[in-house]
């Protein structure tokens, strides 16, 4: 055989292996048997040895082949892939549609060719939720050139060798023949551009990628014949299949490809079409996928695969209710790191028995203990549970739950697990009654309960659990953000003996740190030079760290500027600024502290009595000592732009245009002052989407109220 004649074979071959592929693995009607298929392939793979110059990325002989990679490369998604809205039940999705015609409805928009928001109802497009991994396909001209992880959604991994196994992948996307764009409703235009598309552009692909049940059970038996780990479900197996450096192991897994979504500038009329044209090009998407007119026909959608889940030959854990009309996507938006216009509706959370072993307390940073369970080890969703929280003793009491007691787990979705509920009738006599602690687990201390509260606190405050999340707290990024000082290093150091409180973290030298598991002379290095950096300390993050009860972020800037009116100036001397300070805090009054807007006579009392504990002196002075001084300026003289100076702000419900991190600064910049409560002294009142009980408090009380709208708009024109 000449090369020219080979080169036809070869060609002809690949469009038959392609055409019976597209039949066999996307539209489920093979016209050959396997055998026949496998004969297909053999006659290829022969003449590409005999001529391998022919060769090309895109032959179905080179789904597997390449040599194993030493580690994945990283991949920018061109777009975020995005994350999902949970609901769990028909109220929570009668809930969200609500949100979504609200937001139609204030944007005015003209009707487009019967827009929804118009009819007053909207339509949707259900599709089966997919235990999977999210993946992104790009073609190139046509030709599968990238496939990457989700990652953290922007920044993926780089596993194309391992996606090039999965058969429901096509190396060469199909090119649909013109009637069959017609069919689904694809303008000329659209057509047009899409063969120029697939002649000379990119075309990216996204869809989970799965394996199932028949596969999972097969690879579980395989480990277990073999005395090997098993795989805790599919999922977990699928993701450590995908991450294999070696495409061989892959392709013998056997993994699965639905596609959910097309990132394209091509115009759909709606999500449907996009499915639709997705199976055209190649691709599998599911055949239970059902377009639903209105959200009735998705609960009906819902709850018939719910109560048949178990018929489907892979895990699914809800339904994806997606906006049908596309038109809409931009006017709904991305709220988070989600999109408006898709919600995921949770099946029923699943739910095991197990038996509940003992009660063990945890201390928090407060000294308030909490009841943990710790049960008997269950295998629910995939994890293995072994312990769960019972929050307090109100639940105990509730749940009517005793030590020995047959206990229903549930688990929601992702969510931790939770009891829910005991088998009373399965009790035996020897169950215990669970009672609050009279000591403290960790340093024997008393115990008491919180006077007005369910809570039990620990009294001691140098309990070694207390101790450490408050060390954990004055290094964490809510308060001084010091680089490499997580909580497990806070931790291995406390268990060192080399560190008791805040003030020790200074003292601490490079050959301490090197005497330390983990630590090697450029981690001991940073860590010290990070420490030195964080010596001069915003007044308001100082007062965040120190870990005064119930002051956070906006209490602790009031504060800080109310300081100031107290009579706090930091002279030349400014290491004594410290010193400064206890002699201000030590001279208000607490009536002085509970008249602070935002304050009241709860954290006021909390504040004043910090600053009298002599604990507390002796700590503020060994800071002082160590070097920490404090920085503040006179925030009024500094603000250029003084707009909404005097302006108390309240930020309620979540806002889609910028953060509340950014919404806060952009206050503050102006002069304005941020509250986290509704009061007769609050001149606006900022409510974003799901706005509470902050937001009837401002109508009640006839207080300014601006939407998102409105409030940007603020910003840009300075207007009050």
């Amino acid at each position: 055989m000449t090369k020219q004649e080979a080169q036809n074979r070869i060609e002809k071959l690949r469009t038959e292996i392609n055409q019976h592929r597209y039949l066999y693995y996307v539209l489920d009607t093979p016209e050959i048997t396997d055998a026949m298929f496998d004969s297909l392939n053999n006659e290829l793979k022969k003449l590409e040895v005999q001529f391998p110059e022919l060769i090309t990325p895109d032959s179905p002989t080179q789904r597997v082949g390449a040599a194993p990679l030493e580690k994945f490369e990283k991949v920018v998604h061109s777009l975020p892939m995005l994350s999902l809205s949970d609901a769990f039940d028909e109220k929570e999705m009668q809930e969200w549609e609500s949100r979504l015609k609200k937001i139609l409805q204030s944007q005015h928009t003209p009707s487009i060719s019967g827009h929804p928001s118009q009819r007053g109802e909207l339509s949707y497009y259900a599709e089966l939720k997919m235990d999977g991994l999210a993946m992104s396909l790009l073609y190139r001209q046509g030709v599968f050139v990238q496939g990457a992880t989700r990652g953290d959604g922007s920044v993926g991994e780089n596993v194309t060798q391992n996606l090039k196994t999965i058969e429901s992948i096509p190396l060469r996307l199909r090119v649909p023949a013109y009637n069959e764009l017609v069919a689904i409703g694809l303008s000329k235009e659209s057509i047009a551009k899409l063969f120029s598309l697939l002649e000379s552009g990119d075309l990216e692909v996204r869809g989970e990628a799965i394996m199932t049940n028949k596969v999972f059970d097969a690879l579980n038996a395989q480990a277990e014949r073999e005395n090997k780990p098993k795989f805790a479900n599919p999922r977990n197996a699928a993701a450590g299949t995908i991450r294999q450096l070696d495409s061989k192991i892959v392709a013998k897994r056997q993994l699965d490809f639905n596609v959910y979504s097309l990132i394209t500038d091509l115009y759909f009329t709606s999500h449907e079409q996009e499915h639709k044209l997705a199976e055209l090009l190649g691709f599998k998407i599911l055949k239970e996928n059902k377009f639903c007119k209105n959200l009735a026909e998705v609960f009906t959608f819902h709850d018939y695969w719910e109560k048949n889940r178990d018929k489907m030959p892979f895990e699914c854990d809800g339904v994806v209710v997606m906006v049908n009309d596309v038109d809409l996507w931009p006017e709904l938006g991305i709220v988070g790191k989600g999109p408006r216009y898709a919600t995921a509706y949770k099946f029923a959370g699943l739910e095991v028995t197990t038996r509940l072993l003992a009660v063990d307390w945890q201390v928090g940073r407060t000294g308030i203990l909490t009841p943990r369970a710790i049960l008997e080890p269950a295998a629910i969703g995939g994890v293995t549970v072994r312990h769960s929280t019972l929050h307090n003793m109100d639940e105990i009491t509730r749940l009517g739950i005793k030590i020995g007691d047959t206990v229903i787990l549930q688990r929601a979705g992702d969510v931790i697990p939770k009891v829910i509920g005991v088998l009373q009738n399965l009790r035996d006599g020897s169950e215990q009654e669970i009672l609050p602690p009279s000591i403290c687990p960790i340093c024997d201390s008393e115990v008491e309960q919180v006077a007005g509260e369910v809570a039990y606190k620990c009294l001691n405050k140098n309990c070694f659990a207390v101790n450490l999340r408050r060390l954990a707290h004055w290094s964490s990024k809510g308060a001084l953000d010091i680089e490499g000082l997580g909580p497990k290093i806070v931790e291995q150091l406390v268990r060192a003996g080399l560190v008791k409180d805040v003030a020790d973290f200074y003292e601490l030298t490079k050959d301490e740190l090197l005497s330390l598991e983990r630590f090697a002379e450029k981690s001991a290095d940073n860590l010290l030079a990070a420490l030195e950096s964080k010596k001069e300390i915003d007044l308001a993050r100082f007062l965040i760290g120190i870990g005064i009860k119930n002051v956070g972020e906006e209490t602790a800037i009031l504060l800080t500027k109310s300081i100031l009116d107290f009579g706090f100036r930091i002279s030349e001397y400014r290491e004594k600024s410290i010193s400064e300070l206890i002699h201000v805090m030590r001279t208000v009054s607490l009536e002085k502290l509970q008249e602070l807007p935002d304050v009241g006579p709860i954290v006021g009392q909390n504040i004043y009595d910090w600053f009298r504990d002599e604990h507390n002196l002796a700590l503020l002075t060994k800071l002082e000592k160590n070097g920490i001084t404090i920085k503040i300026e006179d925030q009024k003289s500094a603000i250029q732009n003084q707009k909404f100076l005097n302006k108390t702000f309240v930020l309620t419900g979540s806002l889609s245009g910028l953060t509340r991190d950014e919404a806060k600064a952009k206050i503050r910049e102006m002069g304005g002052d941020v509250s986290g409560s509704v009061s007769k002294k609050t001149d606006f009142v900022v409510a974003g989407e799901e706005a509470g009980s902050k937001l009837d408090k401002a109508v009640e009380l006839g207080v300014k109220v601006l939407s998102e709208r409105e409030f940007i708009e603020l910003l840009k024109n300075l207007q009050i």
